[in-house]
């Protein structure tokens, strides 16, 4: 009797492995203290206090998996590691990395009862109701590296999302809940008749102002205070809601399209940043994963072009159209 290859379950089976390996090196602050300089185990164990063999095992594990190198006995830091997993690169993943380990992961062992129950699991798992941020960012600093997680998610996809449509049309552009402001930049560094408006919550305004002052287009970017749901939104002929979407149910979706409609003039359009799935909602595997995790902690999940469509139909938008960006975020436009 020939079996069938086991590999795609054993991959799975040690999987999580993986990545707990990478969130505990993180959080232990190993790929921060190679970035000072290479070191061995025994060496870097009382720098950042913990046993060395245990430590040599992590590092050796890290090795494999090709985050760092190794010659020897001796560890630094790989190309990979040394631009995403160490603190003072700019482009470093390690908020979200960190809010991974610390949330996520713990919401994910609930995902049979999320399945059960259709529901996310931040009262199973935490015990409050809802996703209450300022519990688990209760500094100033825990707020900032999660956002500038964020930020190093979203250098990854702004620039192809702005160029996924023709934007020259457009003369003010709203990024509603635009975080740390990646996506404006980007399309104001695309665009240069482009004028662009982040407007977001206090937290994460302050620090669009931070990354919108580093812009070559910063004269053009402005940061407005606000919530898209209870507020006036600013005016403009192009909005803009990246990872948004996928956050809310059906009918708070409806209310916000309803919004952005009613405050755009004739000809003015709406930009929708998200993981776009196939028609038959398999695949790309990143989508489907990221609707999985839509499950555990929102009210939300990832929707297919079809699904945007007829939504976007629904509030009266026309002419909607969807381009894969060939990143982990795709691009649909609609127009009133």
């Amino acid at each position: 009797m020939n079996l069938p290859d086991p590999t795609p379950v054993t991959d799975l089976i040690e999987a999580f492995r993986r990545s707990k390996i990478m969130f505990a090196a993180v959080s232990l602050g190993v790929f921060d203290r190679l970035h000072e300089s290479p070191a061995g185990a025994a060496e870097l164990a009382p720098a950042i206090g913990v046993d060395a063999d245990a430590l040599e095992r992590l590092l050796d594990a890290c090795a494999i998996l090709r985050l760092v190198e190794k010659r020897d006995g001796v560890y630094s830091n790989h190309p990979v590691a040394e631009t995403y997993l160490a603190r003072a690169s700019p482009h470093a993943l390690t908020g979200y990395i960190r809010y991974s380990d610390a949330v996520l992961y713990p919401l994910w062992g609930n995902l049979e009862s999320a399945v059960r129950e259709g529901s996310h699991r931040w009262k199973q798992t935490f015990g409050f109701d809802g996703p209450i941020f300022s519990h688990f960012f209760r500094t100033d600093e825990a707020m900032r590296e999660f956002l500038l997680g964020m930020h190093g998610f979203g250098l990854l996809t702004s620039s192809l999302v702005a160029a996924a449509f023709d934007l020259s049309r457009f003369r003010r552009m709203v990024d509603l809940g635009g975080a740390t402001g990646h996506l404006t930049i980007a399309a104001c560094e695309r665009y240069p008749q482009l004028r662009g408006v982040v407007f977001d919550l206090p937290g994460a305004a302050a620090m669009a102002r931070e990354q919108a002052a580093r812009s070559p287009a910063r004269d053009r970017i402005e940061v407005i205070e606000g919530d898209f749901f209870r507020d006036e939104l600013p005016e403009a002929d192009l909005y803009v809601v990246g990872r948004i979407l996928h956050d809310w149910s059906e009918e708070k979706i409806d209310v916000l399209l309803r919004k952005i409609f009613d405050r755009l003039p004739h000809g003015g359009a709406v930009l929708v940043a998200e993981q776009i799935l196939n028609d038959d909602g398999v695949g790309p595997a990143w989508a489907n994963l990221q609707s999985i995790n839509m499950l555990v902690i929102t009210e939300g999940k990832e929707r297919t072009l079809s699904h945007y469509r007829q939504v976007l139909e629904g509030v009266g938008f026309r002419n909607v159209e969807g381009r894969r960006t060939g990143s982990t975020l795709d691009a649909v436009m609609a127009f009133k």
